[in-house]
Formats: C-alpha cells, sequence, structure tokens
C-alpha cells in the first residue's frame, strides 16, 4: 500500500442527526476539502470524507484505479452516514461534484446537493482526443491541480493526470447525463467565472438540468480549486446555511435513501 501524502488522510467524525459527505476532485485528496469538512464537523454535524482509491498516494497508483472504484467509495461512505443519521448532505468539487451528483440519482431521499465547479457536461471531443492518446501508446499527460488564484496556496495533487482513469470519468458523466433530470433534491451550485479546468458552462448545464430547486452562488475571487482559495470562508458558510435549511425540511429535503 502506497503511503498517503500528508493531510490527505480521510475524515470521519460521529457527530449530530446531520450528515456531510465530503468529496475531493479527480488526481487531488482529501487536503482540499479539510476546510470544509471540519466546519461541518464544527457545526456539530456527522462527517464522512473519503479519500477515493488511487487518490493522494503517487500517480502510478491512481493509474490502476477507475470511476468503478471511486463511486463504491463514495457509495461506502454515504452508508456509513446514512446508517447513523436522519438527514445526509453530499457535498463535492469537481470529480466530488461529479460524485455528488452521482450520489443524489443513486439515493433520491437525500437532503441536499453542494456541486462547487462540478464536472458534469458531457464531452464527446475531449474523449476522443484522451482514446487516440491511450491508443497512441500514452499512459499520462501533465496534470491540471492547482488552479488558484491565491498566490499563497498550493493545493496538493498529481503533477500528472493518468488517461485511462479520466477516461473513466468522462464516460461516467456521459452516462449520468440522463439522470441529472431525476434528481430531485435542492442543489446548491457554487461557480467560479475564472476556472482553468471545468468551464462554468457545466455549472449551468447542472441548473439548467437538475429537476429539484437550485440556488447558485459565484465565487469572483477562485479559480477552480475554490475551496481552498480567496473565496473559501463564503464557501463554508454558504454552505452552513445551506445544510441547515435542507436538514430543516424548509426546502424539501428529506431522510436518507435506501
Amino acid at each position: 500500500m502506497p503511503e498517503v501524502l500528508p493531510e490527505a488522510e480521510p475524515l470521519s467524525v460521529d457527530g449530530g442527526p446531520v450528515g456531510c459527505l465530503v468529496i475531493h476532485g479527480f488526481t487531488g485528496n482529501p487536503s482540499s476539502m479539510r476546510l470544509i469538512a471540519e466546519a461541518m464537523a464544527d457545526a456539530g454535524h456527522s462527517v464522512e470524507m473519503p479519500r477515493l482509491p488511487g487518490h493522494g498516494t503517487t500517480v502510478e497508483d491512481m493509474n490502476t484505479t477507475s470511476w468503478a472504484d471511486w463511486s463504491a467509495e463514495v457509495e461506502a461512505a454515504y452508508q456509513r452516514l446514512a446508517g447513523r443519521c436522519e438527514h445526509v448532505v453530499a457535498m463535492g468539487l469537481s470529480m466530488g461534484g461529479t460524485l455528488t451528483a452521482w450520489i443524489g440519482a443513486e439515493h433520491p431521499d437525500i437532503a441536499g446537493l453542494v456541486l462547487i465547479n462540478a464536472a458534469a457536461e458531457r464531452s464527446d471531443e475531449m474523449r476522443a482526443g484522451l482514446q487516440a492518446m491511450l491508443d497512441a501508446g500514452e499512459t499520462y499527460m501533465d496534470g491540471i491541480g492547482s488552479d488558484v488564484a491565491d498566490p499563497d496556496v498550493t493545493e496538493s495533487a498529481y503533477a500528472k493526470v493518468p488517461l485511462a482513469p479520466l477516461v473513466s470519468m468522462l464516460d461516467a458523466v456521459a452516462d449520468l447525463q440522463d439522470r441529472l433530470a431525476g434528481i430531485t433534491a435542492p442543489a446548491l451550485i457554487m461557480t467560479s467565472p475564472e476556472d482553468h479546468v471545468v468551464a462554468p458552462t457545466a455549472s449551468d448545464h447542472l441548473a439548467q438540468t437538475l429537476g429539484g430547486p437550485v440556488e447558485r452562488v459565484t465565487l469572483e475571487r477562485s479559480y477552480h480549486v475554490a475551496t481552498i482559495d480567496h473565496d473559501r470562508d463564503l464557501i463554508i458558510e454558504r454552505i452552513r446555511d445551506f445544510v441547515r435549511r435542507v436538514s430543516s425540511g424548509s426546502e424539501g429535503g428529506t431522510g436518507p435513501g435506501a
């Protein structure tokens, strides 16, 4: 088992009857979501922040994993929360946002979803380009991590991107499209207008497609990894308020799904 990087460890907190499922992004690790997870724990909530398989160790380790591994880990974390909480709210950054939408489709009774610069828009052209690289014998490309406006902050992410796992993520995004309209849980969509990894149009797509009530927040001062960027305090404040409202039933949130 490869050694886990500093601050990349998962977090599990037994708190109150509201559970927060906190999900990091592709090639990143829990360090990018730790401020949010700790804030939710400080608010008295139960927390599960898994380290997705292959993340927070080595890129070679990640290259042995795929969407099936990551989604299984998220499902297991959801079940841990659902087993001890009255309400569950999922929240994720980038691919963590994709997984957040996926868990919302899997469990229609989830109380709420927080999608931060979520990768949720289908891209057949990118998929074809990556497949061509794989067919040519390539395994990795340059990394996409640490897209942060704050010059004093660096994301702990891999310097390279493993191509096969990325293809599996794009396939999952494509498969998710027909399920988005059936997701009726309240959603808080947070978007950085200047994002060099995921186009802001992905958030527009979610807002137009999800079947439940949508609230939007613009992160004017942050790039893609907004959770550790200039708007991190705003993000925590808005999530804290959103969790309170959906878990109280004021926005239609209900108990954990089966």
